[in-house]
């Protein structure tokens, strides 16, 4: 259903269990961009009522997911982490060039999000399914759906606002430049790397 051209190696979660705390710091962050890019799309484009609607509901529901985690972060007896770069998005930012009219800039951006959100839901599935603590594991499985949504909205925008045709080509183009990153990630304890 997501299109990606490289699963997650299943070893990743080996990873992740050794290091839930700096893994739950990451998925905070995670929701924090998350909500950050949302009001981002608002401000930048303000004139389509529909994406702006929907950004100001996608606001409320990522901020609540980075509560979520943050109240999991709390009830283990941890606090908060300090926010790292995020090596995936720095890299996958840089396949479409800057620049371009406003539609196009739109586009690139729906796609990134679509993209981001869609690698998260499949590394969530792949936490709910193998991850030995239940209640991190049924979490994830809550919160997996939720990406999943996300990324078929953010998908449907860009066909909505752009040539849908040209937009299934950067689509494709997008996901395979996506599979060649992943290649070179999956070994630490990131919800992307």
């Amino acid at each position: 259903m997501l299109g990606l051209k490289l699963p997650t190696d299943p070893r990743w979660v080996n990873i992740v269990e050794k290091n839930i705390e700096d893994i739950l710091t990451d998925h905070a962050f995670c929701e924090q961009k998350a909500t950050s890019t949302a009001i981002s799309l608002i401000v930048s484009f303000p004139e389509y009522t529909d994406l702006v609607q929907e950004m100001v509901a996608l606001v409320k529901e990522e901020i609540s997911h980075f509560k979520m985690v943050h109240d999991i972060i709390i009830k283990r007896g941890w606090t908060l982490g300090r926010d790292r770069r995020d090596d995936y998005v720095v890299q996958l930012q840089k396949f479409f060039p800057k620049g371009g009219s406003r539609t196009t800039q739109l586009v690139h951006r729906l796609l990134y999000a679509a993209l981001i959100e869609a690698r998260s839901c499949e590394r969530f599935r792949l936490l709910s399914e193998e991850l030995q603590d239940k209640e991190l594991a049924d979490f994830y499985r809550k919160l997996m759906v939720s990406e999943a949504n996300h990324y078929t909205m953010f998908l449907g925008f860009a066909r909505q606002y752009g040539n849908k045709k040209e937009v299934d080509t950067k689509w494709q183009q997008l996901l395979e430049f996506e599979g060649k990153i992943m290649a070179n990630l999956g070994k630490t304890e990131t919800i992307h790397g």
